[in-house]
């Protein structure tokens, strides 16, 4: 393919320069979404994102603020 075709197609937003990136957000958290809620995955209870985010913050917390050295 000449290198001019290639250059027009990869300039070209899908919808705008905006909306791109949040449509990709938005579908990124749907599919995760349906992944964790989704039976045939069978995620053991403690051990969705939710959980284990929280889990994380608990032990910073409870480890106090780094000390710079």
């Amino acid at each position: 393919m000449p290198a001019a075709f290639l250059s027009r197609v990869t300039s070209m937003p899908l919808l705008s320069r905006t909306l791109d990136p949040i449509l990709g957000v938005f579908t990124g958290f749907l599919a995760y979404y349906m992944y964790e809620t989704h039976p045939r995955n069978a995620i053991p209870p403690g051990e969705t994102l939710l959980e284990l985010t929280r889990w994380k913050l608990e032990k910073r917390q409870q480890e106090g603020p780094k000390k710079p050295e």
